[in-house]
């Protein structure tokens, strides 16, 4: 007979039922949409070219030259803060405070406790010693001279720490250092209440209810940044802001903005008129107690420590309404996007003497989270809690095919970790996000802008930068188990590691094979009520290196078990000319997945030998 031509159109489609979704894809995984046929993604190496553990979950990425033109990476964080400059990384992580401590040591252990009155610890904060004296309870000052994690926080004034080497005596308020703190720390996944133990030991009276600037927060921590000309911004959502100048070294720690507001959700420096701008900020300057989460604050043009508002410059502020907290921030084309829970706003640069214009620009369009918003070429995108969104002028809901998958296994506590990247080098706006059985990113949805097809997976990201600064694309993945050895030593130190990656760089994923697959849906070879027996297919792929497996599943009914077919799985090596069957069937899926080191392919169209066959 005859050979026929299986069209099979892009993009994954999971409305529908297989049997459904005929003629197109109803699964993948490490798999995009290019030029309509499904291909094998690009991989990935480590940034550097050589592993890096940085401690915590990785929530921002940002690159940026300095005015010498000289290259920089920032990261952020639940626990630090890093930059990269000259092929080394330093912990920039800002400093809380200072004090002077002594120590509790038991002859035979390493725990030690630290006296520091006040010392407004939580545990898991960092903490380094210095000019330590006293040798206490035999521990040499050396090895008190370091950083650590700590342990424990039994009450305001005490804590304790793992020393390197163990004491050789029992000594009670030995020796003297100067504590220095670094911020209190923040977690790695979300809370849905507040519990016992919330905030730092002490902290207000049994049966009230704590400040709004108690140190732990419900929400997983997660960091904002921008550049001020060649100065970094550093916002903590829902904290502090701080500012890192590269001309200061790399040695040096970022430190708070001077004349800032002391709590926002988000910030972002606005163009090309240089105010920075602070969301779901204080309504009085400097009180974090009035933070106000639908407050927008902005500096004087120039200045990013003038926030006040005088006659003679261009501070001031605004409060939005729709929405009971602002939630992200973007400089798109012609003015910053901003998104509350709800809704969404526009906030256009006017000149004196108003500064800034704002208006609502669509409702029923909240977003999930701070890092769920992408521009491209002044169109944006987003994820809301349960669609996605484009804005190019007017608010429009994308038209989704794999939208029940992606929100009905949305885990929506952890939602602050969603996040998305851009990879313009293939069109792609791509969210990771938590399931329900994860508390940490473990999927990702992809649209392909240009074509307007959707593609899912596995890969886990917790942050994302496109090509820029750097000529690959950078991404940071995270283990909450992992236990190497980080940067810097801290003794101490709990597990939860992050690395970074060159994204699209060779083939495999980090010196490892990718298990690629993509499904087709069920599609009937014919019409009536025969089965049809398939007795030989033809391959057609481009690029393809390495060895490719192709499966066949058949039924005889939608809601049938489907089965393999008899000489399943069929190996595809770049020189298979055409491949015989017995696939004998009414309905049949199309599998194609690749597990080698160094393959990549794309699929083309496949041409099948078929002739009606009787149904027993």
């Amino acid at each position: 007979m005859a050979l026929l031509r299986l069209f099979l159109k892009p993009g994954v489609d999971k409305q529908n039922t297989e049997y459904g979704a005929e003629g197109g894809w109803v699964d993948s995984d490490y798999i995009r949409f290019r030029y309509g046929l499904p291909e094998k993604l690009g991989g990935w190496t480590q940034f550097g070219n050589t592993q890096v553990n940085f401690v915590g979950s990785v929530s921002d990425i940002f690159t940026w030259n300095a005015l010498d033109g000289s290259p920089y990476a920032a990261l952020g964080t639940n626990r630090k803060v890093y930059v990269f400059y000259g092929g080394a990384w330093s912990d920039i992580t800002p400093i809380r405070a200072t004090g002077s401590c002594t120590f509790d040591t038991t002859n035979g252990l390493t725990t030690v406790t630290v006296n520091d009155v006040a010392h407004g610890a939580t545990e898991g904060d960092f903490v380094k010693f210095s000019s330590v004296t006293g040798n206490p309870g035999g521990i040499p000052n050396a090895d008190l001279t370091n950083e650590f994690e700590i342990q424990n926080v039994p009450d305001p004034d005490h804590y304790t720490i793992i020393s390197p080497t163990q004491a050789t005596s029992t000594a009670a308020a030995a020796g003297t250092a100067t504590a220095t703190y670094q911020i209190n720390v923040g977690g790695d996944v979300s809370f849905v209440d507040f519990g016992w133990g919330t905030g730092t030991w002490g902290l207000s009276t049994w049966g009230t209810p704590r400040p709004a600037s108690a140190a732990l927060s419900l929400l997983a921590r997660v960091w904002q940044f921008d550049n001020f000309g060649q100065i970094l911004i550093l916002q903590l959502v829902d904290g502090g802001i701080y500012e890192w100048d590269p001309s200061s070294g790399i040695g040096t720690r970022a430190t708070a903005i001077s004349g800032a507001p002391t709590k926002s959700k988000f910030a972002l420096v606005s163009t090309p008129d240089r105010h920075l701008v602070c969301f779901g900020t204080e309504s009085t300057l400097g009180d974090p107690t009035s933070q106000d989460p639908m407050f927008v604050r902005f500096s004087s043009q120039e200045n990013i420590n003038d926030f006040v508002a005088t006659a003679t410059n261009t501070a001031g502020g605004q409060r939005l309404t729709d929405g009971n907290e602002i939630v992200s921030a973007l400089r798109s084309r012609g003015q910053i996007l901003i998104w509350t829970d709800t809704s969404i706003h526009g906030q256009q640069y006017l000149g004196p003497p108003y500064t800034f214009g704002f208006q609502q620009l669509g409702a029923n369009c909240g977003i999930i989270a701070p890092h769920a918003s992408a521009d491209v070429n002044g169109v944006a995108y987003w994820m809301s809690k349960d669609a996605f969104f484009v804005f190019d002028g007017s608010v429009k809901k994308i038209p989704c095919t794999v939208q029940d998958y992606v929100f009905e296994d949305l885990n929506i506590a952890q939602a602050t970790s969603v996040n998305v990247g851009i990879n313009t080098q293939f069109n792609e706006v791509t969210w990771y996000y938590p399931s329900l059985s994860s508390d940490y990113v473990n999927r990702f949805v992809t649209y392909n802008y240009m074509e307007n097809v959707w593609s899912v997976g596995s890969m886990a990201r917790t942050a994302w930068t496109d090509i820029g600064t750097f000529e690959k694309p950078l991404a940071s993945k995270y283990d909450p188990l992992d236990t190497e050895a980080t940067i810097t030593t801290i003794y101490g130190l709990t597990a939860g590691r992050s690395h970074l990656y060159n994204q699209e760089d060779g083939l495999d994923a980090n010196g490892e094979a990718i298990d690629a697959y993509v499904y087709s849906g069920y599609f009937d070879i014919g019409d009536g009520d025969n089965m049809v027996l398939m007795q030989k297919f033809i391959p057609d792929f481009k690029r393809q290196e390495g060895n490719i497996t192709v499966a066949l599943r058949l039924r005889p009914y939608p809601q049938a078990t489907a089965v393999p077919s008899s000489l399943d799985p069929y190996v595809i090596t770049p020189t298979t000319q055409f491949v015989s069957t017995r696939a004998r069937g009414r309905q049949i899926q199309l599998r194609i997945e690749s597990d080698e080191l160094g393959s990549f392919w794309r699929f083309g169209t496949m041409r099948v030998d078929i002739q009606p066959d009787g149904f027993r």
